[in-house]
């Protein structure tokens, strides 16, 4: 049996099928090439199709035999089906139409058109006819319909969008949508003049038939409902005491024939809009009212030959305003929440990564769903004295915005621990003694890792974290062996650190278990692919040259596949490159009156082994200055080093924690103004406490003078 099906759509049109007369039921909806079995049909003319649910038509009720011209054809049950109804096959003994939407029930005794007609030509039905819905019955089932489509959206746009589409065409032929600039969200009190802006416009297509199956539709008057959005007002602001502000303020729906509606109509649609306003009760004006206030305005329209709103038909306006409203404030609010979720996580995680001398760094960050982009998970690299750099990763347990706060408040300890130059182990110590005082079940993991570039050392602690893997230069990867230790908040345990070599050409990778865990593959499992795909990776570029950063970040990301995704991912990759011995040079200088001279005459050899020597009168100077300071009231040796990178860096240590204070010496002093100068002439400056005392530090470009 061959049988042709087509799809219901909500303001879509029925068609003949092509290659036959549009007069021929046949041409209708379904064509059955089987004979039929049941039922003839008179050779005297052809018995147009039963009436479709739709604007402006009466639908058959079950049980009732459809009247359709001077032949006589077998009666045609045609039954409620749901709102989106898919077509049934044809069958070989009758053209069965489609089932009446849910939208628009049935009636009994509703008369039927002429097959002249009755076919779809977008005209709707002539004045007199029976409305759709007559009944009370047959508008419940259109609200229900109508409101179960518009509370599929979950967002502001698919909101209108449901509402539009549920009421065009079966409730209106167009409807303009209005809501305020900007929206109003939960308790807050909107400032300014209420604005209402055109969201969304929606009508009945003039041309619904382009492959010419169908009559065209009439030409457009001023009343043809066609250019909503050309002839209305796109800002529209409601004038305190105004018609459009008493219409709104009363919440209920009415009739643009009503004195009220009358003057409101203008102030909403412009100076022309009012045009496309239809005589008669053929446009209902509706506010949008949320929990709180009123939020928009909806306008409800009918072409002028389809029959008028009726009494009741303002109940079923107000039913879909209030669900519309309820539902556009619940997305405004779900809205809100979803920015501050991500400006919360956007916050609590590093905008840009440093630059420190000695190791380049890269980053990654994926939430474990776009609709709940909050977790846990962070990363973070530190500068430290001495051109170290701390790298930190860590996972709040839980994916809500409570563990994004403990995250951030747990990275803003390991900052200011880390401005201490405490050891790694000491660091975690006092972040689980943080997490303690946060609260109860304030649990994580994390790992703290300190690399220096001058010794190509890195110092690694660990709190329950996965541990970290290191990709050599000739593209061997290995798991690093670091002691697991407690998590964060156990509270009663301590931490061990170990020292490890960090070649140049290294690259250290550190993550979530995110990463490596899922319901599919445990964790270990997981290591083990990362492993083998850091490995392989390796080899592409051979095993001279590492992988560009970058890339093996989006490579490592790559092995995630479908059903991985049960946690949220935070990565951090750094590459070790060093700072030669060549490019040190480092002593000790007693406390005494000599040392400034012979950290002057120190410093002037090493520029001069570099090649450097535009650099000797600037930085005689400076560090001058900086060991005369520290040798004034070190009890131990003063430590000189300077550092040749991309800039000149010399750092100066004591045991002295207090730190300098630049301030602007009078006329009168007879000290004071060493930091001033070095403000002054320096790239950049600063000065760090350690446990042991503080480092004055100070930067110069290279082939300058000054900075």
């Amino acid at each position: 049996m061959d049988s042709r099906g087509v799809t219901e759509q909500p303001t879509s049109y029925e068609r003949p099928e092509a290659g036959v007369d549009p007069a021929e039921p046949r041409g209708a909806l379904a064509r059955s090439s089987a004979p039929r079995a049941t039922s003839t049909r008179p050779s005297g003319g052809g018995a147009a199709l039963p009436a479709q649910a739709r604007t402006g038509e009466t639908p058959s009720t079950p049980g009732t035999t459809a009247p359709s011209g001077p032949s006589e054809e077998p009666p045609v049950i045609v039954g409620n089906g749901p709102e989106h109804a898919q077509p049934s096959v044809a069958e070989p003994d009758a053209h069965r139409p489609r089932p009446a939407p849910e939208a628009i029930p049935p009636q009994p005794g509703a008369e039927q058109p002429p097959a002249s007609a009755e076919r779809r030509t977008g005209q709707g039905v002539q004045p007199g006819r029976p409305t759709p819905m007559r009944r009370d019955g047959d508008r419940l089932r259109f609200v229900g319909a109508a409101t179960r489509r518009i509370a599929r959206g979950i967002d502001l746009d698919e909101i209108v969008m449901g509402l539009c589409r549920a009421t065009v065409p079966t409730f209106s032929d167009a409807i303009l949508v209005y809501l305020r600039d900007p929206l109003p969200v939960g308790d807050e009190r909107p400032t300014g003049p209420v604005v209402l802006r055109l969201r969304r416009t929606d009508r009945i297509p003039e041309e619904r038939d382009t492959e010419g199956f169908l009559p065209p539709a009439p030409p457009a008057d001023p009343a043809e409902l066609s250019g909503l959005s050309a002839v209305t007002a796109e800002l529209c602001e409601v004038r305190p005491g105004g018609a459009l502000a008493e219409v709104l303020r009363g919440v209920r729906p009415v009739f643009a024939d009503a004195p009220a509606a009358r003057a409101a109509l203008p102030e909403l649609l412009g100076e022309e809009g009012e045009s496309i306003i239809p005589d008669g009760q053929r446009a209902i004006l509706a506010p949008l009212r949320g929990r709180r206030r009123v939020i928009g305005a909806a306008v409800f329209l009918r072409r002028p030959e389809r029959l008028a709103f009726e009494p009741d038909d303002l109940l079923v306006a107000a039913q879909l305003a209030t669900h519309s409203a309820l539902g556009i404030d619940k997305a405004v609010l779900y809205g809100r929440e979803a920015y501050i979720a991500d400006e919360l996580q956007r916050t609590m995680l590093p905008e840009t990564l440093p630059r420190p001398t000695g190791v380049r760094l890269a980053s990654r960050y994926l939430p474990a769903a776009e609709t709940a982009r909050v977790g846990g998970d962070w990363y973070d690299a530190i500068p430290l004295p001495g051109s170290r750099v701390a790298l930190v990763v860590g996972d709040v347990m839980g994916h809500s915005m409570t563990s994004a706060a403990i995250m951030g408040q747990l990275r803003t300890t390991a900052q200011t621990l880390a401005g201490l130059d405490l050891p790694p182990q000491e660091v975690l110590h006092h972040l689980d003694e943080q997490a303690q005082r946060l609260g109860t079940d304030r649990m994580a993991t994390c790992l703290y890792a300190v690399y220096d570039p001058v010794a190509h050392r890195i110092t690694i602690a660990n709190a329950g974290h996965p541990p970290p893997v290191l990709l050599h230069l000739g593209g061997h990867a290995e798991v690093l062996r670091v002691p697991a230790g407690a998590p964060i908040g156990v509270g009663g345990v301590d931490f061990e650190a170990v020292e490890l070599d960090a070649p140049a050409g290294a690259t250290l990778l550190l993550y979530t278990d995110g990463l490596v865990e899922s319901r599919l593959r445990d964790v270990w499992t997981g290591i083990e692919q990362l492993r083998e795909k850091l490995a392989a990776t390796a080899q592409l570029t051979g095993p001279d040259h590492p992988p560009p950063l970058e890339a093996l970040c989006d490579d490592v990301l790559d092995m995630l596949g479908p059903g991985d995704r049960d946690d949220d991912i935070a990565l951090l990759a750094a590459r070790f490159d060093g700072i030669a011995p060549s490019d040190v040079a480092y002593w000790h200088l007693d406390p005494e009156d000599a040392a400034p001279g012979r950290a002057r005459r120190l410093a002037r050899g090493a520029l001069s082994g570099w090649g450097m020597e535009e650099l000797t009168d600037s930085v005689e100077l400076l560090v001058s200055e900086i060991v005369t300071n520290a040798v004034r009231y070190a009890s131990r040796p003063v430590t000189l080093r300077l550092l040749r990178t991309d800039v000149l860096r010399c750092e100066v240590g004591d045991d002295v924690p207090q730190l300098p204070r630049l301030r602007q010496a009078r006329a009168t002093d007879e000290d004071g103004r060493g930091l001033y100068l070095v403000n002054r002439l320096a790239r950049r400056w600063g000065a760090t406490r350690l446990s042991t005392g503080k480092v004055v530090w100070f930067e110069l470009n290279r082939g300058s003078d000054a900075g």
